[in-house]
């Protein structure tokens, strides 16, 4: 499947980290927007009921006591998977999760951020396989 936000082309495939990841298809210069993760708005209550005991989380907490769950429908955004040394990263900004270029992308590449206060806690394996992997999600 291939998604285009703005002028960027990204497709999502089997990925070597975890599951489905979301891969660029041309170059993505540093430090742009871009795309933006969909999904249902709930609670941060209900979010964090709703991660309890899950393996898989496409869960983003949007400050203003809300969060966006993308595991049911959502957009493509919900297959950026985490990596110790990240080539985009993650913005919450007016509830909305952006997401942007760290530095240069370049084709084929794996879009990857970093979800450092994530629900896992600390609980989940990391698999990034990058030299700074940190071990746990």
């Amino acid at each position: 499947m291939v998604w285009k936000p703005d002028s960027y082309l990204f497709e999502v495939r089997p990925s070597r980290i975890d599951g489905q990841g979301l891969y660029t298809c041309g170059s993505v210069p540093a430090r742009r927007k871009i795309g933006e993760l969909s999904g249902e708005r709930i609670s941060q209550r209900e979010a964090r009921r709703r991660a309890r005991g899950r393996e898989r989380i496409a869960i983003v907490e949007t400050g203003d006591r809300m969060a966006t769950d993308a595991s049911q429908g959502g957009n493509e955004w919900k297959f950026i998977n985490h990596s110790c040394a990240p080539n985009a990263f993650m913005r919450i900004y007016r509830g909305h999760v952006e997401f942007y270029a760290l530095r240069d992308i370049l084709p084929g590449e794996e879009l990857t951020c970093d979800y450092h206060e994530s629900h896992h806690r600390g609980k989940r394996r990391c698999t990034c396989g990058s030299n700074r992997c940190q071990g746990y999600i």
